[in-house]
């Protein structure tokens, strides 16, 4: 980590990620200088080097970039080992191979100058060459993970994964960053917006890279940590809200034939209706019940938006309560078992009126079922909530 009197003297740290990009490098730190020279910018050049086997490493030193060395394998990582040694109160992060224009990068300065957080470039509302993005990359996989960002976390950007852009160090700090890979330009992207950061973007231009060897980037694999990290952060819109939906309809087809076959214009439904509306709570109830712990998760970690309402449920939510309403459910739905199995006792284990004897099973299955889910994701919650216990007082 630098020092604060030799960040002082820097205002921008131009980081680069370098990975064998000794075709590219030297063109790149170039552009870097003339960004430098043309705006007289107090600045400095890094290049954090993840492990470069083709004479990258030596070459930037000659160039009179600051190497940084990062071992730990990773697009994330060797930016996170940049910016940790970076100087300025600045960080502008772009690709080594050519893909863009650091000349541009001025522009996304200014906006810092301006008060922003987190500047983006964008590619969609700037200029793509020919041959600079794949099809698949520029109407379907960029477009459909940034509508999807968009959406959930609400962040306006038209590039989520534009690898032109520039953050303030304290924005760096307070994101406290964490991913290694490709997903860390989508982190980046989601912390800002969860922490009510100030994000403008700036159109800027791809280049095809020149690079002579394939891209570090791997289409399927990369694209799906991507969209693995989204729903992860999400999982109101991928687990609650699917949850609380099957499991209220499921709710309303047990309901429906509790009591009885019910018949709704030519269609009867019977017990067969009341095994299915059981299924769909139980599936719903693990879905919502898993959903509420990856929240909880995220707000220890520090990884998704502020939740108001689910900390302050923390002082109604203790263990103890959770056991009892988990054991109350189980107990009421063993004991719905326990009369069927009694009845079938009396009559000498005998054959049963399925009609009558599955409804009362069925509906006592179900909420033993849901009861000890209780119990079980009761332990989860408190075990997670204790870091967001610290300084409450115990009642």
């Amino acid at each position: 980590m630098s020092t604060r009197a030799e960040r002082s003297h820097v205002e921008v740290s131009f980081v680069m990620p370098c990975l064998n990009e000794a075709d590219t490098l030297e063109r790149c730190v170039a552009e870097v200088r003339a960004c430098i020279e043309a705006h007289q910018l107090d600045a400095e050049i890094i290049v954090a080097d993840n492990g470069s086997s083709d004479g990258s490493r030596e070459l930037a030193e000659r160039l009179g970039a600051r190497v940084v060395a990062v071992p730990e394998r990773g697009y994330g990582s060797a930016l996170m080992g940049g910016f940790d040694a970076a100087r300025g109160r600045f960080l502008v992060m772009g690709d080594a191979d050519l893909s863009y224009d650091f000349r541009e990068a001025y522009r996304l300065i200014e906006r810092l100058r301006n008060g922003a957080d987190l500047v983006m470039g964008s590619r969609f509302r700037g200029r793509i060459e020919p041959g600079a993005m794949p099809w698949l990359h520029r109407y379907l996989g960029n477009p459909v993970l940034s509508w999807l960002e968009r959406r959930l976390f609400r962040a306006p950007t038209s590039d989520f994964h534009c690898g032109l852009r520039a953050l303030t160090a304290d924005a760096y700090r307070a994101m406290e960053l964490r991913t290694s890979g490709m997903e860390f330009a989508s982190e980046i992207v989601v912390k800002a917006a969860v922490r009510r950061m100030r994000i403008d973007e700036v159109p800027v231009t791809l280049r095809p890279d020149g690079r002579s060897r394939a891209p570090h980037l791997r289409r399927w694999r990369d694209g799906w940590r991507h969209l693995r990290f989204l729903l992860t952060l999400s999982p109101r819109w991928t687990l609650l809200v699917p949850g609380v939906v099957l499991a209220g309809l499921g709710a309303l087809l047990m309901g429906l034939v509790l009591f009885g076959p019910r018949t709704v214009r030519a269609v009867t439904l019977d017990v067969h209706t009341l095994v299915i509306g059981s299924l769909l709570v139980l599936v719903g109830y693990g879905a919502a019940t898993t959903a509420l712990a990856m929240r909880i998760y995220a707000l220890v970690e520090e990884l998704g938006a502020p939740a108001p309402r689910l900390e302050r449920s923390f002082s109604v939510f203790t263990l103890e309560r959770g056991l009892l309403a988990g054991a109350a459910l189980t107990v009421v739905g063993v004991a719905l078992i326990g009369v069927q199995a009694w009845s079938w006792w009396l009559t000498g284990f005998g054959p049963l009126d399925v009609s009558q004897t599955m409804r009362p099973t069925v509906l006592g299955a179900t909420l033993a079922a849901v009861g000890i889910q209780t119990v079980l994701v009761s332990f989860v919650y408190s075990m997670l909530g204790i870091p967001r216990r610290r300084g409450v007082p115990r009642r």
